[in-house]
Formats: C-alpha cells, structure tokens, sequence
C-alpha cells in the first residue's frame, strides 16, 4: 500500500520538538535559509541548491531533512506566519489610538497584521494553488481569524465566507506588492520611474473626459491607501451583515422554542439548556 506525499508532508509541518536550533543542519535552520533567500530573491530564485549553497552544505544533505522544493516552500510559509504577535496580548487600537473592543477591531487588527507579514515576505503572496497544507501556525492563524466573529449573529457559514473573503483581499493586495517588486527586480526601473516615463500614453489621454477631469482635479495626486481603503469598505459591508443578522436574531431555543436567557459574554446560546442540547444533538446523529 503506497503512502500520500501529501500526508508525508503533514508530519514534516507538524513536527514536534524540531524547531530549536540545533548544531550543523538541521530542518530549521534550513526553513529560515529558504526564507532569507525568498526575501532577497523571491521564490523564482529558490533552489534546494541555493539553500545549500547559503548553508555551506550539499544539495543531497537538505534531501536528508526535505523531501524537496514543495514542502520546503510549505515549511517557509507555516514559519512567516508564526511571526503573529500573541493574539492574547495584541491590544487593538482604534483609528484615534484608542483602545477598542469588538469583531470589527479584532478583525482589522489580524488582517493588518497579515498585511504586515507579506510586505515583510512578498514571495508570500506566489504560494499559490488550493492544496497547500497548513501547519500548526497557519490554522492557529485561521482559528484567530474565525474567533474574531464569535458572539455575532451570523451563520456558521457565514463566519467562513467572511474570514475567506477577507484572506482573499489581503492576498490580493500582496499579489500586486509582489508584482511589482518582481517587475523591478527584472527591469532595474522602479515602478515611479516607468510610468513616469510614459509621455507618449499621457499625450492620447485628453479624449478621455473622465479621465482628464479626475487628472485636473487632482485624482491621482494624493492616492488613497489601497490596503487600508479596501479593508474599511470591506468591514462596512461585514457590519451592515452582522447588523441585518442581529435585528432577525431568533431569540428562542432551536430545540424546544422557548426564551433564552441572553449571554453575559461570548457566543449568544442557541439552546435553553443542556438537556435541548443533548436532544438535538442525538437528533442530527440518527439523521
């Protein structure tokens, strides 16, 4: 019976007790080499060669830690997403600088952090494709992200697409960081300098009155911070949800329709007691 590489993958990223340093090569120091490399290079320019090579080691000597390119790529990733601060001790600031409570401030507070890791590590951004295993601090990421909503009035369901729309956001913005970093790596021309340089297009814009009258009026001067503008708007539409979910909030128990006694804290009760509890729950299990 042959073995899945990707359940091999799942014990090399959720290995215990291998994250310390230890003397000569060891799987860590080898995960933050790739990382070093990928800062500087991006991921077009990692290697198992060039790891070695920054290590002082052979190519064959990493194959004795990983199993290849893929999995160290997943390595990498798991590791820069451990550079979280402790969500328990993070104290989450409002626009003014003062402190804020709430769904809203935990999640633009997690998502601005995972801003900061990819402009931090925008090869971040090229781990593309659907089946790229998470490790222990990727879903210790997502299980932050998904505990930002508890206490709110939206679905199950809803958590999740809300926490997945917000992921796609901020990694579509570390795609167009990425971009063009990778662009200037290649050209030698900053991103300013090349559209700067492009008088020849400006000259055929006055045909365009839309354009020209955003131009004129200053439009382009002063940007918006595309990062920060899209994360307000987004969270305006996620509270004008949680807002519609909590004027249709059922207030009665799902099992036996009685009232529920509101919730000091937390996630508002579902269920009036445990007995209703226990009940609907050996209803969906013979179901």
């Amino acid at each position: 019976m042959t073995t899945d590489p990707a359940d091999d993958g799942i014990e090399l990223l959720w290995r215990e007790g291998e994250r310390e340093p230890r003397p000569g090569l060891s799987l860590g120091r080898i995960v933050r080499a790739a990382i070093e490399l990928a800062d500087a290079e991006g991921l077009e320019g990692l290697s198992m060669r060039k790891v070695a090579d920054r290590l002082g080691f052979t190519t064959m000597s990493l194959y004795r830690h990983v199993p290849g390119r893929d999995q160290l790529v997943d390595l990498m990733r798991d590791e820069v997403l451990g550079e979280h601060p402790e969500h328990g001790d993070d104290e989450v600031l409002g626009e003014h600088g003062d402190p804020e409570e709430g769904w809203r401030a935990r999640l633009r507070s997690v998502a601005r952090h995972a801003w900061q890791i990819r402009k931090r590590h925008p090869w971040l951004a090229g781990v593309r494709g659907t089946r790229h295993l998470p490790g222990p601090n990727g879903v210790a990421h997502y299980e932050y992200m998904l505990s930002t909503l508890a206490g709110t009035a939206l679905r199950p369901s809803e958590v999740i697409a809300v926490i997945g729309l917000v992921g796609r956001f901020v990694d579509a913005e570390a795609l167009l960081l990425l971009e063009t970093e990778r662009e200037e790596r290649r050209s030698g021309v900053s991103e300013e300098e090349w559209w700067g340089a492009r008088d020849s297009l400006y000259e055929r814009l006055d045909r365009y009155p839309t354009i020209s009258r955003l131009w004129e009026t200053g439009g382009w001067d002063h940007p918006e911070d595309s990062f920060e503008f899209g994360l307000r708007r987004l969270l305006d539409g996620i509270e004008a949800l949680v807002q519609e979910r909590d004027e249709s909030r059922d207030e009665t128990c799902q099992e036996c329709g009685n009232p529920l006694e509101p919730a000091a804290s937390g996630r508002p009760p579902v269920y009036c007691s445990r007995a209703c509890r226990q009940r609907a729950y050996r209803k969906r299990k013979t179901t």
